[in-house]
């Protein structure tokens, strides 16, 4: 049996608006095993964003637990919760998010960097990471100097390159032509297929379909492919 890398257990997600709570999670049971290749679908404002800023870290819930890497998320620590962030988790966003004044090789090289890896070694190790989403002849180039699919490689490169336990990604082909994001959904299964495992949100029917299991959210409630509620 594989290992369950995360899991959201009856886990509620409130926002409070002059003291008043609004539900935006609403008892979300959901795990991943190691390896797997999952996509969260739903349409804008259905919680799927929510969903993601918690198991990435970014964001806590109001109540049910999290665990992550048989670590229990909810107990942590700021300082803790920046470290399985930047050790144990990639994130690949719709907008890229790279520093315009960096080259790709520098973008790749940051979360090494914080996580205090020598200049060489992060070289290296970025260098490989560009390489395996083709762009090692574009190792020095801005992203200003980059196509839109070239920028979301140069951000995968660096959501891969500290060898995460997970693999998070929020549309990540959002704002690409269809090419390109054919060409990322094409990554995502190579790395997928050498045992990284990808939680990938999308509003998208044929971009969740490149995953091998489909979860769906509507107002905040996870249902199967099957409408049976998660």
């Amino acid at each position: 049996m594989s290992d369950i890398i995360l899991q959201l257990r009856d886990v509620d997600k409130a926002y409070f608006l002059d003291k008043t709570p609004v539900p935006v999670l609403k008892q979300i049971n959901f795990s991943v095993e190691d390896g797997e290749y999952v996509a969260i679908m739903g349409p804008s404002g259905s919680g799927k964003s929510t969903m993601m800023n918690i198991i990435g870290c970014l964001d806590k819930q109001t109540a049910g637990d999290f665990i992550f890497d048989g670590v229990d998320v909810g107990k942590c620590k700021d300082r803790q919760l920046s470290v399985i962030r930047n050790e144990k988790i990639g994130f690949v966003f719709q907008n890229f998010n790279l520093l315009p004044r960096q080259s790709a090789l520098e973008n790749v090289e940051l979360p090494l960097l914080y996580a205090g890896v020598k200049k060489s070694e992060r070289k290296k190790r970025a260098k490989e990471a560009l390489e395996k989403v083709g762009l090692l002849d574009r190792i020095s180039y801005k992203p200003t100097q980059l196509s839109g699919g070239q920028k979301q490689r140069v951000a995968i490169a660096r959501a891969i390159v500290n060898k995460p336990r997970l693999l998070l990604a929020d549309e990540p082909t959002g704002a690409l032509d269809t090419k390109s994001g054919e060409q990322v959904m094409q990554i995502f299964k190579e790395l997928n297929d050498e045992g990284v495992t990808v939680v990938m949100i999308t509003h998208a029917p044929e971009i969740a379909e490149h995953a091998k299991r489909v979860v769906y959210i509507r107002d905040g409630e996870l249902f199967t492919k099957e409408g049976e509620k998660q």
